[in-house]
Parts: structure tokens; C-alpha cells; sequence
């Protein structure tokens, strides 16, 4: 019996979704002064509206549908990374219908509170803030997987920053690696001083060997760690 109630619906309009949204719209500079003149130029950004991402309706976390203004590069890769995030989840959850959180003002960042998805004509939470549980950490595995700036605030909620994914050593990676590697790989021994280490060791139990502090194994590192928090696969 197929337990899906949405077939091929999820990934598809996901995929469709992203691609859809990844336009990036390049403002037209005025005239600079000589100061200016003398330092890099930067392409601007105009913000856009949106009240989705991908096909899932913006929420603020009051519960009052929003419109917001985010930059264009910014929502391509929110839409993208929501339809990665689905992809890995349990073939019972739809696409996501909900995305709770704000929008910085400057449209380059979300603080994210939540994802509802809909299992058996119910609305559930596929990510929640205040649950720090394995689903919790296999989403910020997720942004880790699609944004350079993730961290995760003390009420649970996870702020992300915009721009081109991959590992930079940052500490706020390297504390996310230890947590997945103790939390969803049972690895009560990984430290922040050998988290390479220990990334590899997972990436190998996985059949998928490489050194975690490279571009290719980060994402390998953080596509798996998300597909054990989401129950997918247990790679055992």
C-alpha cells in the first residue's frame, strides 16, 4: 500500500517551485561620487514580495499569513532548501504547507520557527523550535546543507543567512558536527578539536567516505545526518 497520500505531488511542484524562484534582479546604480568611484562596486538586490516559500504559505509566528520582502537570491535558495528538506522526509508527510518565522528587513535572513506538513488530513510539525529533538537537528543538518550562516538561538528557533553554501569552519558548523555526530550518530565521544574525524567515521559507516571539512563531504555529511533525523534512513 502506497503511504503516500500526495503522489509525486511534493517533489514535483517542489522542484518546480525552486526553479521558478531562482531569478535574482540586479538594481541599476546611480551616478557615483569620486570616493565611490574608487571602491569595488557592488551589484544591488531589489527586495521582493512573497508570501510563500516554494509551496508552502509564510506564517508569522503569531499565525497571521504574511507577505515579505526578502531578496530574490535569498527566496531561490529558501525554496530550494524546502524542497531538499522534503525530499528526505517521510514519504507519509506532503509537501510542506506551512513555514513559520520572520524575515530580517533587509530580505537576507529568516529566523525560522517551524514547518507543517499535513499527514492523514491533519496539520503537523515536521520542525517545531520548541521540540529539541532528532527532527530538530536533522533541519538545522538542512540548512547547514544550503546556507554558510546557521545558528540556532536559544529559544530553538534558527536564525540563516543568505549566500553560497559549503564548509568555511566556522563554529557555529563545527558545533552543529559534534551535536549530530553525539545526538543522531551516537558518537558520545566526537569534540569539537576531532570533529573531522569523527564526521568521517559517519560518512564511512554511510558508504559514502570523504573528508567532512571538504565542499563534496560537507553536504554529503549534512544530507545524511538530516535523512537520520527524519527517520529515512538509518544507515545501520
Amino acid at each position: 500500500m502506497n503511504d503516500n497520500p500526495y503522489p509525486f505531488s511534493r517533489r514535483r511542484l517542489l522542484a518546480g517551485a525552486a526553479a521558478a524562484s531562482a531569478v535574482t534582479v540586479t538594481g541599476v546604480a546611480t551616478a557615483p561620487t569620486a570616493a565611490a568611484a574608487a571602491a569595488p562596486v557592488r551589484a544591488t538586490t531589489p527586495l521582493v514580495t512573497r508570501d510563500r516559500i516554494a509551496t508552502a504559505a509564510l506564517r508569522a509566528p503569531d499565525g497571521a499569513a504574511v507577505a515579505v520582502a526578502v531578496q530574490a537570491d535569498f527566496h531561490a535558495r529558501l525554496a530550494a532548501w524546502l524542497a531538499f528538506w522534503s525530499a528526505n522526509s517521510p514519504r507519509a508527510w506532503s509537501a510542506p504547507v506551512q513555514v513559520v518565522g520572520r524575515v530580517a528587513p533587509a530580505g537576507d535572513a529568516l529566523t525560522l520557527h517551524a514547518i507543517r506538513y499535513r499527514s492523514d488530513d491533519e496539520l503537523r510539525s515536521g520542525f517545531a523550535a520548541g521540540r529539541r529533538e532528532a527532527g530538530h537537528l536533522a533541519t538545522v543538518a538542512s540548512l547547514h546543507h544550503h546556507f554558510p550562516s546557521v545558528c540556532v538561538l536559544p529559544d530553538g528557533t534558527v536564525r540563516v543567512g543568505d549566500g553560497l553554501a559549503g564548509f568555511t569552519g566556522a563554529p557555529g558548523q563545527v558545533a552543529f558536527a559534534v551535536a549530530a555526530c553525539r545526538e543522531l550518530w551516537g558518537d558520545g565521544a566526537a569534540t569539537t578539536a576531532r570533529w573531522a574525524e569523527h564526521a568521517g567515521r559517519v560518512l564511512a559507516r554511510a558508504g559514502q567516505p570523504s573528508d567532512a571539512a571538504s565542499h563534496a563531504g560537507w553536504a554529503a555529511f549534512t544530507r545524511i545526518s538530516l535523512r537520520r533525523g527524519l527517520g529515512t534512513e538509518s544507515y545501520e
